[in-house]
């Protein structure tokens, strides 16, 4: 097809190079976030939270979907949570579930230093027992699933319990550089991201699909599923 730009492999650098130009354009520079990303920097954090973009899509998603009702699956340093608590309304609550102490700690200061505490519950401690004695007496509107991979099927069961009718559940880090679809890697990570496509598969509660992405994370991708 004439003027068709040739297709060609593209790189990690281009594909930060893009998300930076694009988020110029639309993602005001922010010190509130920036001081969180150093403080889990300085305080030792792996560096797997979400990015620039994506968190401005987490915090667009609460907004349009209306939701005053979220819940978050693996803390890590707030970061993400920042992004969802900004997206609720004054009233609106962000539950959000961390395994490790250290990790519950440096969230906690980002959250007070970010303004947001006070619509957030962090509650710290194995999210698969956390999970299991949740019984809001209002469903959430949307849950966020960002934590240990192996466990996405068990925390995606018990999401679909948790959230209302037509909510939405988001599973992150379900493509990993496409080694998912690949049968040569068998880790943990992708065998758990295996598992829960597998349960989907035949699933009638939820309708679903993977959305792949690419950016300054690398080439990964999200669950987008729906309670039916």
């Amino acid at each position: 097809m004439a003027g068709r730009q040739q297709d060609k492999p593209t790189t990690l650098d281009e594909w930060q190079r893009s998300d930076a130009y694009h988020n110029s354009f639309l993602i005001p520079k922010d010190d509130v976030l920036d001081a969180v990303v150093k403080n889990n920097q300085d305080q030792g954090l792996p560096d797997i939270a979400v990015s620039t973009a994506q968190g401005k899509y987490l915090h667009l998603l609460v907004r349009s979907l209306g939701a005053k009702r979220v819940l978050e699956v693996g803390t890590l340093g707030g970061y993400s949570t920042v992004w969802l608590a900004r997206g609720v309304p004054a009233d609106g609550r962000v539950v959000t579930l961390e395994v490790s102490a250290h990790h519950a700690k440096v969230a906690r200061e980002n959250l007070t230093n970010a303004g947001v505490a006070d619509k957030v519950e962090l509650i710290e401690g194995p999210a698969a027992e956390t999970l299991a004695k949740l019984n809001p007496t209002e469903p959430f509107d949307l849950v966020f699933i960002d934590a240990d991979k192996p466990s996405n099927l068990l925390y995606f069961t018990e999401a679909k319990r948790l959230v209302r009718k037509n909510g939405v559940i988001i599973v992150d880090n379900i493509v990993r550089y496409g080694r998912v679809s690949n049968p040569d890697y068998t880790d943990a990570q992708v065998e758990g991201v295996r598992t829960l496509l597998h349960a989907i598969k035949s699933d009638k509660e939820v309708d679903a699909t993977t959305i792949a992405t690419v950016g300054e994370k690398g080439y990964d991708g999200y669950l987008y599923a729906v309670r039916d």
